[in-house]
């Protein structure tokens, strides 16, 4: 089965990180800033970013891998989903 995000880099995978949070806050982000202590993301916000998350990347946030840290940043997010989309979850 071919997927279009297949062969998505860090890179691009931050990219894409970028544009929805600069969407949604109106603010360009680095990928170290810490979103949540910005103040420009709420805990709420966080459930905005677990469902972009696994619709755009197809991946499935579950458990331990809901935790905010994973959310923390743009790099976070991005090790998370490259974590998740090579099997690094412990899966069969």
């Amino acid at each position: 089965m071919t997927d279009s995000t297949t062969e998505l880099t860090v890179a691009d995978i931050e990219r894409r990180l970028g544009e929805f949070l600069e969407a949604k806050t109106r603010m360009t982000w680095e990928p170290e800033v810490d979103l949540f202590a910005s103040g420009a993301v709420s805990s709420l916000f966080a459930m905005e970013l677990v469902v972009f998350v696994e619709s755009t990347f197809g991946v499935a946030v579950e458990g331990p891998d809901l935790a905010m840290d994973n959310f923390r940043t743009v790099r976070a997010m991005s090790s998370l989903v490259t974590r998740l989309r090579t099997g690094g979850d412990g899966g069969a």
